[in-house]
Order: C-alpha cells, then structure tokens, then sequence
C-alpha cells in the first residue's frame, strides 16, 4: 500500500512539474506578446501620425494651389474683358 502511495506521490509530482513547467513557458510567451503589441502601438501610432501630417500637408498644398488657380482665372478674365 505504502509503494502505491509513494508511486502516486511521484507521478502527480511529476505531472505537477510538467504542468507548472508549461505554466512558466505560457507565462513568458504572454510577456513577449505583450511587448511586442507594446512596439506595434507605437509603431502604428507613429505611422498615424506621419499620415496625419503628409495629410495636412497635402490640404495646405492643395489649399494654396486652388488660391493661385483663382488668382490665375481672376487675371485671366480680366484680361479677356480689357480685350
């Protein structure tokens, strides 16, 4: 009875290991992804804000190429009507 109980004892603490072993192994892997979503925040932060000013400043190039369109059609039709 006594060899049963210490067989039983040594299996379940080795399957206590195993199972804490994977534990640690899980433990570290989560630790990892949360590092590396960490880095893709602010990689994509970065990106966001890179888009955001090429953005704005594609509007400001956009904003003052439509101001000398006006100037340009403004002079043009004064010229056809001093014509």
């Amino acid at each position: 009875m006594n060899e049963i109980n210490i067989v039983f004892g040594t299996v379940i603490s080795l399957l206590l290991s195993v199972v804490a072993y994977f534990i640690r192994q899980l433990h570290s892997d989560f630790r990892k992804m949360e590092k590396d979503i960490i880095e893709v925040k602010t990689t994509t932060q970065l990106i966001k804000t890179e888009f955001k000013s090429s953005h704005d400043l594609l509007n400001q190039r956009v904003a003052y190429l439509e101001k000398r369109i006006d100037i340009i059609e403004l002079l043009t039709n004064k010229n056809k009507s001093h014509e």
